[in-house]
């Protein structure tokens, strides 16, 4: 079975707006990260993200900080 989209394992990735548990308050590890991301980026953050927020933020400051890769 092969994937829709280069890089899309079986449809398993998902965009966080889609997430079930995606409004629930970050979690202490998403936390913990975007704090480390943000320092790096000289960026800050609001302190109340949801899950699918934390997230996004995650991607976006992983690309500019060049983690993640």
């Amino acid at each position: 079975m092969g994937a829709s989209q280069p890089g899309e394992a079986s449809g398993t990735v998902k965009d966080p707006s889609e997430w079930v548990t995606g409004d629930e308050a970050m979690t202490g590890a998403q936390r913990s990260y975007l704090e480390t991301l943000a320092r790096e980026a000289g960026e800050q953050l609001p302190a109340d993200l949801t899950k699918a927020q934390a997230s996004e933020h995650i991607d976006r400051l992983q690309a500019r900080t060049g983690r993640g890769q």
